[in-house]
């Protein structure tokens, strides 16, 4: 089944309202949807390079509305649905502890999330479950969602089709590292 949604997403890249399908693709994966957006924006920029920067702009807009509803979800349900539950397993004090620490470093995760593979859609409904502030949140997603976007039109742009394949199989390992030796140097400044 992931594989049949993997192929029709894919094949949204070749239809005539392709930067709508992108905007809904990217919207509902911030919430709910498993298939990132790069899946469709690769091949929309390789056929149209020229719009690169436009597609990743939808992309990016659409992904901050979509992470909106994310946190929406989290922050409206969590009360109702969450609470209730970690409180008959008699760990509704520890979800108030991981709150505050989640918060505490709120806008790295949001970061890092946004930035990498990780699924978008865990740290949106995760961040309005423990209420992270709305403007760290939004700041934050922008700032991670336009550095991803971006960074694959560019190279889309720059180096056309044979750096498809090196993003598919790469970027995810390279944005990981680069993330780590980010945070080691904010951890060695801050503690040496």
């Amino acid at each position: 089944m992931l594989r049949r949604l993997y192929d029709w997403t894919l094949s949204l890249a070749a239809h005539p309202r392709a930067l709508w399908a992108l905007a809904v693709v990217a919207f509902i994966e911030a919430s709910v949807f498993p298939i990132p957006p790069d899946v469709l924006m690769i091949p929309m920029i390789i056929a149209a390079p020229k719009r690169a920067f436009r597609i990743a702009t939808v992309a990016t807009a659409a992904s901050v509305l979509g992470g909106l509803v994310g946190y929406a979800i989290g922050w409206g349900l969590f009360e109702s649905v969450g609470r209730p539950v970690l409180e008959f397993y008699g760990k509704g004090d520890y979800f108030d502890a991981f709150a505050q620490r989640y918060n505490a470093w709120g806008a790295w995760m949001v970061l890092i999330a946004g930035l990498t593979p990780f699924p978008f859609k865990v740290i949106t409904i995760l961040s309005g479950a423990t209420q992270l502030s709305l403007p760290v949140f939004v700041v934050a997603s922008v700032l991670a969602r336009a550095g991803r976007f971006f960074l694959v039109a560019g190279l889309l742009y720059a180096f056309g089709a044979p750096i498809r394949d090196f993003i598919e199989r790469y970027l995810g390992l390279l944005t990981a590292l680069f993330i780590a030796l980010l945070l080691g140097g904010f951890l060695a400044v801050r503690f040496l």
